[in-house]
């Protein structure tokens, strides 16, 4: 990874700084994490390393805590380092040879093991999750994903926004379990908002893999916040990082808001198309972006009106079930009723119609 001579350089400042740990910006393949090491004589960890570390300090729930072990394991599997002949099973019985199986064999074999049960651990837990996003998907409120670099304010947001106590702290994924919470949009309507795990620059791949169904909630929404902080001078690698991950779970056509959060920190605030400016621990600018949301939710419905007859109380719950805000006008010989709904919805309550009860 580096060169010998710049490695002993690094052991001699080790040295005098009396360094326990050294930590490399980047990914090290196990020889080179051994190699340097050996070098610099204590212990070597990399950017995944850290973050994984840092993840399983913060997993509060059951499913976080096994993405994360899942995680650390398929990262710490390509690291074992064999014990030698020293530990291993010596073959027993007449006429065998040699050593029999080594210690890093048993290992591996355990870990295979556990990864294999946290799998269909994690498959139950995803299993449950499903269920719920059916649920939330036959009420008719649509869902908004908080999604941004870690740390950018978006549990504090997500308070701001729907009057919720999610845990926020100025650190670094501080939330990875995704948190939903109603919000009243202007006009009275509500919608759903989720909060989800913080992005960051050059995320293990391990990690997406792992947090693929906590991060399906942004993929299933009908609108991103894409939340940054504005007072964060390396803003725009930060945006990038964000897009780069929304395109490897398949959100990158979902319509968004840039929302600019932390504004009264930042100096001079950036000027990016269909950007908010807010700030969520005072609330400035949380009224001009539930505007904005309404705005654009808007634009994914039309309005429709339909005449239902009086036996068909079906179809009056299917639009409610299917539709926004509603309104009802009671004739004689039906009910008319004008409702908001995205076209294919609507194709669906009027086909339920055309149907004999």
């Amino acid at each position: 990874y580096i060169g010998s001579g710049k490695a002993e350089e690094l052991a001699l400042l080790g040295s005098e700084l009396e360094a326990d740990l050294f930590i490399f910006d980047d990914e090290l393949s196990p020889m080179q994490q051994r190699n340097l090491e050996t070098t610099l004589g204590v212990r070597v960890i990399d950017r995944t390393a850290l973050i994984l570390d840092i993840f399983a300090q913060r997993a509060q729930s059951r499913e976080g805590k096994l993405q994360v072990e899942l995680a650390q394991l398929k990262y710490g599997m390509t690291r074992l380092a064999g014990q030698g002949l020293a530990l291993s099973q010596q073959g027993g019985g007449i006429g065998t040879r040699g050593p029999g199986e080594k210690k890093l064999e048993v290992d591996k074999r355990r870990i295979r093991r556990r990864i294999y049960e946290l799998g269909e651990e994690l498959k139950e837990v995803e299993k449950q999750r499903s269920l719920r996003r059916d649920r939330r998907e036959k009420n008719p409120l649509p869902l908004i994903a908080l999604v941004g670099y870690t740390n950018a304010g978006k549990s504090t947001l997500l308070n701001a926004l729907t009057g919720a106590d999610a845990f926020c702290e100025d650190k670094l994924f501080a939330t990875l379990d995704p948190l939903t919470r109603t919000c009243e949009l202007p006009d009275g309507s509500s919608a759903l908002i989720t909060d989800t795990v913080g992005f960051v620059r050059r995320l293990p791949h391990l990690l997406i893999e792992a947090f693929k169904s906590t991060l399906e909630e942004a993929s299933q929404s009908e609108l991103l916040l894409h939340v940054c902080d504005a007072s964060e001078p390396e803003l725009e690698e930060h945006i990038k990082a964000c897009e780069r991950v929304l395109e490897e779970i398949g959100a990158a056509e979902i319509p968004r808001i840039m929302v600019l959060n932390k504004a009264d920190k930042a100096q001079t605030l950036p000027i990016y198309k269909n950007s908010i400016s807010v700030s969520a621990l005072n609330g400035e600018g949380i009224n001009a972006l539930k505007a904005e949301i309404l705005k654009r939710l808007k634009c994914n419905s039309e309005q429709f009106t339909l005449d239902v007859p009086y036996p068909r109380g079906d179809i009056i719950s299917l639009i409610h079930r299917l539709a926004g805000q509603s309104s009802i006008e009671y004739l004689p010989e039906h009910a008319r009723i004008s409702f908001a709904a995205s076209r294919e919805d609507a194709d669906i309550i009027t086909a339920a119609l055309n149907q004999p009860d």
